[in-house]
């Protein structure tokens, strides 16, 4: 009954959403929590339909996105049906080293197995000089549209508190980050309540 008040009192604290939300997890967390992959995803529906419900001003979370580091993202194939039921209720891309599979419809959630920032990086660069992309034509925005993934959070969670990964380490400069000490396994619903309501109550100056 104590959670259950402690749930409702966060509900109504929380009337502003971040658009886009970042999940950073381990191999090993995956493996002993595969199902909370899709928790988190029916929480985030949930949130974003009560605080549309009552007449807030934000659009409510547009986008989540998981990102699995391990070194060998085939040692994690016995997870992938738990992963896939994600496209139950939502849009689910799913990035498997260099495949990319998409099912599903609703809110677009990503998850990215085995992915780093400087393997997208170079990637990047890579195929510039493919396309023999002049050096004088580089700037940032054309940067941004060689990315495979065209996708900015808002805030970036890290739970555990281990570090975080260098995972979007160019779309994320200018997140918002958060580490919990709870592990992922045991990560609920409340804890990520008090995320967002610690987050709306940052002021954000993307670098100013």
């Amino acid at each position: 009954m104590i959670y259950w008040l402690y749930e409702q009192l966060l509900r109504r604290q929380i009337t502003d959403l971040p658009a886009q939300v970042c999940f950073m997890i381990s191999g090993q967390e995956l493996a002993r929590a595969p199902d909370s992959l899709y928790h988190v995803t029916s929480w985030c529906n949930e949130i974003t339909s009560r605080v549309s419900r009552y007449g807030s001003a934000t659009e409510g979370i547009q986008g989540l996105m998981f990102h699995i580091a391990t070194p060998a993202p085939g040692d994690l194939d016995q997870y992938l049906p738990a992963i896939r039921k994600i496209s139950t209720i939502a849009r689910l891309s799913l990035f498997i080293g260099d495949h990319r599979e998409v099912s599903g419809t609703g809110m677009d959630v990503m998850v990215a197995i085995g992915k780093s920032g400087r393997e997208e990086i170079t990637a990047c660069i890579r195929k510039m000089a493919e396309d023999h992309v002049a050096p004088e034509s580089v700037n940032e925005k054309l940067i941004e549209s060689y990315l495979t993934f065209q996708y900015t959070p808002d805030m970036v969670i890290k739970s555990g508190g281990d570090h975080l990964t260098d995972f979007l380490i160019w779309q994320s400069v200018y997140s918002e980050l958060f580490f919990s000490d709870v592990n992922w396994g045991l990560f609920r619903k409340v804890d990520f309540l008090r995320i967002l309501r610690d987050y709306q109550a940052r002021i954000r100056r993307f670098g100013k």
